[in-house]
């Protein structure tokens, strides 16, 4: 019977859209993020199997769980997630409710309204920022409401650059079905070549209402302690912006909207060289932002 490590697809971190623990993250971080990193891709894996019956999926996904936790067998592919956790005292929150979101995926393949596509990226996606911050150390309170909806957005440019994968490989659509309604497309025309006018002005949509979530999140670089770190969310933030106003001028179906190696770097750059400008002004930033949430005068520096 198939193993989680059999089912793995051959993906790793190098080939996301995304910067997964780059070299400006600290070495002494970077270790616990690609554990989680390679936890969470064994997890998708499983979920996205052409093969696996979705129960399959579902028991592999516990037993991932289960080894994580220590209440079943032992798992190679949870093995240096569960060391890092250990040695930092972190709890596997985060990576479990990755697996929550990769059962959803393993019975679930429609999704109605953009508010239930939220819900699922606060399974699928939020945990992600939420685990890094917490590997660097920085305040729950402070940054995770950001870094949440930067995260969200990271998944919804995923979904909207492979709609016509993911509906074409496994039948999966993250597209709402209220916003293929408002623009009078169908879920067929994914299946297409090149997308329709109906269909561009649903993906339109939907890239203009990421770009919201993404301005919501721009001040998260500025809120973290870590420099490093900082400059990483930096660049991922000024490349998820170029990507999302991509999306809304190309067709993800008929068109590569991904960026070229060079486009990449000077785009990172570009995050990361205002970042360091601003820096100096990261105490303002800090009240000002405690302010907006509500806090009392003088609780940040």
């Amino acid at each position: 019977m198939q193993t989680a490590t059999q089912a793995r697809s051959g993906k790793g971190h190098r080939d996301e859209n995304f910067p997964v623990a780059s070299h400006l993250i600290h070495p002494r971080n970077r270790g616990a993020i690609l554990a989680f990193y390679h936890f969470v891709r064994a997890g998708d894996d499983v979920a996205d199997h052409t093969t696996l019956s979705p129960g399959r999926k579902i028991e592999l996904l516990d037993a991932l769980g289960d080894a994580l936790t220590g209440k079943g067998p032992a798992d190679p592919e949870a093995t240096p997630l569960k060391a890092e956790l250990l040695a930092r005292g972190l709890p596997a929150t985060h990576a479990l409710e990755l697996l929550d979101a990769f059962r959803l995926d393993a019975r679930k393949n429609r999704y109605a309204t953009w508010d239930e596509l939220i819900a699922y990226c606060r399974l699928s996606a939020m945990p992600v920022g939420r685990y890094v911050l917490d590997i660097h150390g920085e305040d729950p309170h402070v940054v995770w409401g950001p870094s949440d909806a930067i995260c969200a957005a990271l998944q919804i440019i995923n979904h909207l650059q492979d709609c016509g994968k993911d509906f074409r490989g496994i039948d999966r659509v993250y597209v709402p079905q209220e916003t293929l309604n408002k623009h009078g497309a169908k879920i067929a025309d994914l299946g297409a070549d090149m997308a329709t006018p109906a269909l561009r002005a649903v993906i339109r949509e939907l890239a203009a209402r990421t770009l919201v979530l993404l301005d919501e999140g721009a001040v998260l670089p500025d809120l973290i302690a870590d420099l490093r770190l900082s400059l990483e969310i930096a660049a991922i933030h000024r490349l998820a912006v170029v990507l999302c106003k991509g999306l809304m001028e190309r067709d993800p179906l008929s068109e590569k909207v991904h960026h070229g190696k060079a486009a990449f770097a000077l785009t990172a750059l570009g995050g990361i060289a205002a970042t360091l400008a601003r820096r100096p002004l990261r105490g303002r930033t800090l009240r000002n932002h405690a302010l907006r949430a509500g806090a009392r005068p003088g609780v940040l520096p």
